[in-house]
């Protein structure tokens, strides 16, 4: 079940562990029913570029993730910016890495 955090209408917050579902839970330092959840964090997922390449990468494992990478990038890069504002202000994605 997750853990949730919470703060209720006086102030106090507090962490309450229960189902999706069920109904949130009285503040267990005054009573009060009425609280609210509090995003606190939130989980990352690295995709792309940002994902690890491992814990040990060698610095050959990270040119090739970027090698992987740059080409996307530039791709996502012109298809809303255009070819010649890429060229202009990101001239170091048009390297080839093959």
């Amino acid at each position: 079940m997750p853990l949730y955090d919470y703060r209720c209408a006086n102030g106090h917050t507090f962490e309450a562990r229960h189902g999706f579902n069920d109904p949130a839970p009285a503040c267990p330092e005054c009573g009060e029913a009425h609280v609210q959840r509090v995003i606190t964090s939130a989980p990352g997922v690295m995709q792309g570029i940002n994902a690890s390449a491992g814990k040990n990468a060698s610095k050959a494992d990270l040119q090739s993730k970027w090698a992987e990478e740059t080409p996307k990038l530039r791709e996502k890069l012109v298809n809303k910016l255009g070819e010649d504002t890429v060229n202009k202000y990101a001239p170091t994605l048009n390297t080839k890495y093959d």
